[in-house]
């Protein structure tokens, strides 16, 4: 089994969710283009940022970094 990358969970979160780039964005007191680059894996995402986005999407960051099966409720 493959692993994936966190920017790709972060991509299907956003995308599950019904959200654009822009809006998550916004979220995070970014631009559009500095998170489409966390999403493409070209910039790696500070903690701040994915701790915001945990609490937003209310998942562990185990999830997110595919360090375990579980927090997603």
């Amino acid at each position: 089994m493959t692993l994936k990358e966190y920017y790709e969970i972060l991509r299907e979160l956003r995308e599950d969710h019904d959200y654009t780039q822009g809006e998550i964005a916004k979220i995070l007191g970014t631009t559009q283009q500095v998170y489409s680059r966390y999403e493409l894996g070209i910039n790696e995402m500070p903690v701040r940022h994915l701790r915001t986005l945990c609490q937003f999407y209310k998942v562990r960051s185990d999830y997110v970094l595919s360090l375990g099966n579980e927090g997603k409720p």
